[in-house]
């Protein structure tokens, strides 16, 4: 079986737009891979059919390492691993009362590293029910005050 250029082009092209149908963002890929192998066959015609096999798979893996490892490597980070200080100023709702130094939960509408509930510490007594913001964040405690 002997593949010329066109055919490469036709798949890179159709793996591209597939990309529309399956948004996974990795065929996108392989159908660059399918048209940098187009491309390298058009200058070079004699090429064999695992040749061809062998480059479009590489081409098609290191774009898709090139994307993960160099392009977008902080997409993968577990929500636990982001910085606390994105929570500083959030809104939430107290859960239950909180007295100066005890602790009480705060519930928030999306979650926040991790988590929609929090322990809270106040300097101040707050009632339940009432929107607090979060000031600091003091280990695994968030500081809140009224709102």
């Amino acid at each position: 079986m002997l593949l010329e250029w066109y055919h490469w082009a036709v798949l890179g092209i159709v793996l591209v737009a597939s990309e529309l149908v399956v948004p996974a963002f990795v065929l996108v890929w392989f159908g660059l891979g399918g048209l940098f192998v187009a491309i390298l066959l058009a200058a070079l015609p004699n090429m064999s059919f695992i040749a061809q096999l062998l480059l479009w798979m590489s081409a098609s893996i290191a774009l898709v390492i090139l994307w993960f490892k160099v392009f977008k490597p902080h997409v993968h980070k577990t929500a636990s691993g982001r910085s606390s200080a994105e929570a500083i100023g959030e809104v939430g709702l107290l859960v239950n009362n909180v007295e100066p130094f005890k602790k009480a939960k705060v519930r928030f509408q999306t979650p926040l590293i991790g988590s929609d509930v929090w322990e809270c510490i106040s300097d101040e007594k707050i009632e339940a029910g009432t929107r607090v913001k979060v000031v600091s964040v003091e280990g695994s405690l968030l500081k809140v005050t009224r709102a």
